[in-house]
């Protein structure tokens, strides 16, 4: 296996299926909230006296040209030892993100293939990507630029409100990112992570309200970028986010039979 999309609706249950992913075909996860945090970390790392803002162009309703941009950072970036390559992406995302504004497809494919490449285009299980048609389409042609294929799309399904119950009662590891259930997969004394210590937190979209927003946008955009993929021939394989008994084993067994026929 090459690379996987793993894609469902948030909330679904998809990291017990990559955890399957990565344990039973050493694969590395993607996922487009580490690739985020990656350029946001690199540009605000980045000392240079100005904001992202200052770099729109509001006339044109864009950046001013790459080559002005990189100019101005990379004279930080040399002494910080980091690629201007990866502050300038930063530096675009970090103008949307920080206005709480919605990051173009354009930026957010180029994120992507940066974070691609670096892999090799290779023993990837792709989280959160694509999620619109655009970003389907940009990810068959960086496959193809990569030399690569993309063996699968593996859907997670689960209903609405089992979603929304499951998610108002998520907590998270900051700190190795390991995903707990209040009720179904408790953190050690209701508040530590198994796997570190650390104590898990509440992210602040797991409320219901927000879940319902990602459940539509779901149905608005995800969906037609999985028909991008399904339309060019990459086999869809659907596995039940929702277990009458919920173990480890159960899950690696239902990820393992929806695979089999395509691995096969």
């Amino acid at each position: 296996m090459q690379n996987i999309v793993v894609t469902g609706k948030s909330g679904a249950g998809k990291q017990p299926r990559i955890d399957v992913l990565v344990s039973e075909f050493g694969l590395t996860q993607l996922s487009t909230g580490n690739i985020f945090r990656h350029y946001l970390g690199v540009f605000k790392g980045v000392k240079h006296g100005r904001s992202p803002e200052s770099y729109w162009d509001a006339a044109a309703g864009a950046f001013v040209p790459d080559e002005a941009i990189r100019a101005d950072l990379a004279p930080a970036c040399s002494a910080g030892g980091v690629s201007v390559d990866d502050a300038v992406l930063g530096l675009k995302a970090a103008r949307f993100v920080d206005a709480g504004l919605f990051v173009p497809d354009s930026i957010t494919n180029a994120l992507f293939e940066g974070a691609f490449l670096r892999h090799e285009g290779r023993g990837l299980i792709l989280d959160g990507y694509p999620r619109t048609a655009d970003q389907a389409q940009f990810l068959l042609d960086a496959v193809g630029r990569a030399g690569s294929r993309l063996d699968a799309v593996l859907i997670v399904d689960n209903e609405d409100e089992l979603i929304v119950g499951r998610t108002v009662g998520r907590r998270i590891c900051p700190k190795c990112q390991k995903v707990f259930h209040l009720e179904f997969k408790p953190p050690k004394d209701g508040r530590l992570c198994t796997a570190c210590g650390a104590e898990v937190i509440h992210r602040s979209d797991d409320t219901e309200e927000k879940i319902r927003t990602r459940l539509a946008e779901f149905q608005k955009k995800t969906l037609p970028a999985i028909a991008v993929l399904t339309d060019r021939g990459i086999p869809q394989v659907r596995v039940p986010g929702n277990l009458p008994v919920f173990t480890d084993e159960l899950v690696r067994a239902s990820v393992l039979e929806a695979l089999t026929p395509v691995l096969s």
